[in-house]
């Protein structure tokens, strides 16, 4: 199979500009919120609005109705709750989305972070009535670090909450951002009834639809007509932009691509009000893939030979094949499906042939793919999270982060028949990265390191339904972890304020019982390094 990019020839021109092209119409994000904000709700009503479902769907739904496509997962489902981040791909007005969904709850912040390494551009997804939340913004601060431009969608403005006012002034304090909004509300919380289209200047009106099911009619009138029809309500509106156009609230792509500006749109996903608007934002100002940094921090170009990203693991998505999926985001040329490509890691080849477009837990093959594109490649069992695949031309891109675990257990295996299925379970866990399996010395049992106890639930299931394995588990009692050098660790041992646990891949960690503990250390050995973010 020839290589994607020709290293050289009369074609590549015409291939380099075929990629550069494709490449322009993807939009590759992420969707982040507080627990319960609508994550998931807005998910699927972006889907309705881009055509790829004729019926939204809800997790918590009535007998008979659908189910949402981001959450497959059984226990997702039951629970009512994102636990693991899902690839959703598909076409609105000659555009590709590729729709990265992350968990909302905190416990499962780790997945969040291996998705927004994958992603070009994040919706921050607000609550009206509570504005930006803890865990909002904690996910806002890792999307800032990696400089991803920012989309503020307020949702659930039918319901009673901010003052549209209020609520521009409290994510500019919270964020430390300048908040422009592109649509404004016409009407207050609780009584909402179209938005003010800073664009045009006109109205437009939304009208509930059964369910939320299908999309909402909208009527889009003259500031004149408006004016008539909606009296106060519209008076307000207008009054309030122009307060904030006179405090510089102006739109400025320049600022939005750099992360101090993020424009801001009012909406109920419920009700799917607004959900257009944030779709049609999406396709004007959102950003392209760029060119991706490597490790050393210089820039491989879009037309450059194919490389990508491994940002996620997933196995038994299909329960019936009992596979494993390998989530890659293509950084630059062109995949086609059966090529070879170089992992970085291991320096060995590796045959892309059974690829996959993904939607869900649905997939269908998929021949080629471009920069932006997120794929998965079935049962690569050699590729781990944080890996580069490259063609050509090495290259190798930076590590993912990872958040130090707070919450510890060992975990026993309670059928000895089923030694094998339980440590193959672990490994398969660990590499998803659901949970941190670790050593400590000579113990027998290993120990189970997450962000937060819901990680373990999930770790639980999985080993019952998918591997057949009975276990418990017994709390320790370490609260705080940081990494820890192998050099520095010798002299860790020798403190009596941490103890030293070892991940499969060699990464030590110094686990304590309480803050007090890691200060207590930080001065007794003020020359070793506790570093409190893991990487893989």
């Amino acid at each position: 199979m020839q290589a994607a990019v020709a290293s050289s020839g009369p074609g590549l021109a015409a291939g380099a500009d075929r990629i550069v092209s494709e490449a322009s119409r993807r939009r590759t994000f992420a969707i982040i919120s507080h627990p319960d904000a609508g994550k998931t709700t807005l998910t699927e009503k972006l889907l309705l609005y881009g055509g790829a479902v004729t019926e939204a769907g809800s997790v918590k739904a009535r007998s008979g109705r659908r189910e949402v496509r981001s959450d497959w997962m059984e226990l997702e489902q039951r629970r009512g709750i994102s636990i693991s981040s899902t690839a959703l791909r598909f076409e609105h007005r000659d555009v590709v989305f590729n729709l990265l969904d992350t968990p909302g709850h905190r416990d499962f912040s780790e997945d969040t972070l291996r998705v927004l390494a994958a992603a070009d551009c994040a919706v921050i997804l607000l609550d009206a009535a509570r504005g930006v939340e803890e865990q909002t913004l904690k996910l806002f601060q890792v999307a800032r670090a990696r400089g991803i431009p920012l989309i503020t969608f307020v949702n659930k403005y039918d319901r009673p909450g901010m003052d549209p006012l209020e609520l521009i002034d409290h994510v500019e304090a919270t964020l430390e951002l300048a908040a422009v909004p592109l649509t404004w509300p016409v009407g207050i919380p609780g009584d909402f009834r179209g938005v003010l289209d800073r664009a045009g200047g006109a109205f437009v009106r939304f009208t509930r639809t059964a369910r939320g099911a299908t999309m909402a009619p909208e009527q889009a009138l003259s500031a004149e007509r408006a004016r008539d029809e909606e009296g106060e309500a519209w008076t307000t509106a207008v009054e309030e932009l122009e307060l904030l156009e006179a405090a510089g609230a102006a739109w400025d792509p320049a600022r939005f691509a750099t992360g101090e500006l993020s424009p801001v749109l009012f909406g109920s996903a419920l009700s799917n009000f607004g959900v257009r608007h944030l779709l049609d934002t999406l396709i004007d100002v959102a950003p392209p893939p760029p060119g991706r940094a490597d490790a050393d921090g210089a820039v491989r170009a879009l037309e450059a030979p194919f490389s990508a990203l491994v940002f996620k693991v997933q196995a038994n998505m299909d329960p019936r094949h009992r596979d494993r999926i390998a989530f890659m985001r293509i950084c630059s040329g062109r995949f086609e499906r059966g090529m070879k490509a170089i992992n970085a890691r291991t320096g060995k080849p590796i045959a892309l042939t059974y690829a996959h477009e993904l939607f869900g837990q649905d997939r269908t093959v998929v021949d080629d793919a471009y920069p932006g594109d997120v794929i998965g490649i079935v049962n690569a069992t050699d590729v781990l999270v944080g890996d580069t695949l490259y063609l050509d031309d090495p290259v190798r891109f930076g590590a993912i982060p990872t958040l130090a675990p707070e919450h510890f257990v060992t975990i026993h295996n309670r059928d000895p028949g089923r030694r094998k299925q339980f440590h193959r379970g672990l490994e398969q866990l660990d590499q998803e990265g659901v949970v941190h399996v670790l050593r400590r010395g000579d113990e027998p049992s290993p120990i189970l390191a997450a962000v937060g106890p819901l990680q373990f639930e999930v770790a639980l299931e999985r080993l019952s339904s998918e591997f057949g394995v009975k276990v418990s588990l017994d709390p320790r009692d370490w609260s705080v972890a940081r990494r820890v050098t192998a050099e520095d660790a010798r002299a860790v041992r020798g403190s009596r304020w941490g103890e030293i646990l070892e991940r499969a891949d060699g990464t030590l960690l110094v686990a304590f019982r309480h803050e007090y503990g890691l200060q207590q250390l930080e001065r007794e050995l003020p020359d070793v390094a506790l570093d409190a973010m893991t990487a893989r």
